[in-house]
């Protein structure tokens, strides 16, 4: 028989219903102090927990991902393998690949070449004699527009062994760099043929190569055809489809320059790179409509981005509105002053066509405020491009008739 122990005649003392919800307040309060107080070292294990090492993982892993054309797991997981174990060359290989390919998949990507050239230097001073990593050396230099140095590494390697890909491949892109375009194709070539016969996993990059090559010598539909060979290696390394557009468009096939920045959207839907193109496309159209929609998505998805800015405010310029091309323009010569870029790379037209715009709209306190910063930098630089008034005054607001705005 269950006894219910609410309505036994025994006398035991009774616990206040409001003492034992205190305790459970207090242990709950304790418990949220404590999860409070130590959140970032919970954080911290929990994503140390997540990032751990797998003992599992292995290069075919790397490998499959990168063919897959997931660069960001790619790079993850290589970057786990070689960092227990920085002799596995193949892992770096396919590390520094992911990266170099990461870099021109879309904007302000530079920081990627940037680390795999520096995993290949740490690498070399360890082993200055190691030919395969000798070779993605003069891959990460290239990609790095250290030509120079990459045609001297990549011959080092070939002199060595003369069928080593990374080098060949370094060894053509770095000598179409430097304008040798007929020694540029015959690398290519040649990288192609020892791709075909034994490295199967480098078809795409050699025919790269090639494309360039010929483009280079004005051979536009041969680079055509061997960048469509390059995609159906790996059709979803996003530079393919990149350089197949822009040999579209040197043939002005615009049409099929769109599908290929079409291809990229779908396979990275946040892709403001392919944004980008479409805006300069659809500006040398003379779609202006289209080329501000698309430049407004490029500075929605990378507002830190200047030269997005500037495209928009130069279309919006193009079409005529002063008013938003004095706003765009105006987030483009902020940004490159605050993100402290050298004078003479700044992008000087974001003063002087937002200027044009102030002069269209008699805002002369604008004018007058983008012409002195003009002044300031022509003062502290040399600056190529020339921005003058007779005696130093726009005269639009040197004449008493004008009404400026506040």
């Amino acid at each position: 028989m269950r006894i219910d122990r609410t309505r036994s005649r025994h006398i035991f003392r009774q616990k206040s219903r409001w003492s034992g919800c205190l305790s459970w307040m207090t242990t709950l309060s304790v418990l949220l102090l404590i999860v409070f107080v130590g959140r970032q070292t919970w954080q911290l294990w929990w994503l140390q927990w997540l990032s751990a090492p797998d003992a599992s993982l292995s290069i075919t892993d790397v490998q499959v991902a990168y063919r897959a054309g997931d660069l960001d797991s790619t790079i993850t997981m290589a970057q786990t393998i070689y960092g227990a174990d920085n002799t596995n060359t193949q892992a770096l290989e396919t590390l520094v690949r992911a990266l170099i390919y990461r870099s021109y998949a879309d904007l302000n990507q530079e920081a990627d070449r940037e680390l795999a050239l520096s995993l290949t230097t740490s690498s070399i001073e360890r082993t200055p004699y190691d030919m395969q990593v000798l070779g993605i050396h003069a891959f990460a230099l290239q990609a790095n527009a250290q030509s120079a140095d990459a045609q001297r590494v990549a011959l080092r390697v070939i002199r060595n062994d003369d069928q080593q890909l990374a080098a060949r491949v370094a060894l053509s892109l770095s000598y179409a760099s430097q304008g040798i375009f007929e020694a540029a194709l015959r690398d290519a070539l040649r990288a192609v043929e020892l791709a075909n016969e034994s490295a199967p996993n480098w078809r795409a990059d050699a025919y790269r190569a090639l494309a360039i090559a010929y483009s280079d010598l004005g051979r536009y539909d041969d680079a055509a055809e061997a960048v469509e060979t390059a995609i159906t290696h790996d059709r979803r390394l996003l530079a393919l489809h990149f350089e197949r557009a822009l040999y579209a468009q040197q043939v002005g096939q615009m049409d099929t320059a769109t599908a290929y920045y079409f291809n990229v959207i779908a396979f990275d839907e946040n892709n403001s790179k392919a944004r980008f193109r479409l805006c300069e496309l659809s500006s040398q159209l003379g779609e202006r409509d289209a080329a501000i929609d698309w430049c407004t998505q490029v500075t929605d998805l990378a507002p830190g981005w200047s030269e997005g800015w500037y495209w928009l405010g130069r279309e919006y310029y193009l079409n005529g509105d002063w008013r938003n091309t004095q706003i765009a323009l105006n987030r483009c010569t902020t940004l490159q002053v605050a993100q402290a870029v050298p004078i003479e790379d700044r992008r000087f037209e974001c003063w002087y066509i937002q200027g044009q715009a102030a002069e269209v709209l008699a805002d002369c306190p604008s004018l007058l405020a983008l012409y002195g910063q003009y002044q300031e930098m022509a003062r502290t630089a040399e600056l190529t491009q020339r921005w003058t008034y007779p005696n130093d005054m726009p005269t639009i607001c040197a004449t008493p008739s004008v009404t400026t705005t506040p």
